[in-house]
């Protein structure tokens, strides 16, 4: 249902797009300061933070994927494989000698 304030507003799926963007920029910055924090308490604080907006991407990824707005596919069994075999070569290059 389009959301037109005098015909120039946003439709609900572009608000919901420009949120979930907006949501997994917080998680990225949120993530890095956290990282980067060495005391103890403020970066408990990061993490929860982190977890909120964590928490608020998910749902709103969920609203989009069930309203058909978020189109994402089921990996086979193959390419699970290889992309867990591609991690552990980069984790563990010392296994390709």
């Amino acid at each position: 249902m389009p959301n037109n304030i005098e015909g120039r507003g946003l439709t609900d799926r572009e608000m919901l797009q420009l949120c979930l963007e907006l949501e997994k920029g917080r998680c990225r910055s949120l993530s890095n300061t956290m990282l980067e924090t060495s005391h103890q308490q403020l970066r408990e604080i990061y993490m929860q933070c982190f977890e909120n907006a964590s928490s608020n991407n998910y749902q709103l990824f969920k609203i989009m994927s069930d309203k058909g707005w978020y189109k994402t596919t089921i990996a086979s069994k193959d390419q699970v494989g290889k992309v867990q075999e591609l991690m552990q070569n980069n984790l563990h290059p010392d296994d390709l000698i």
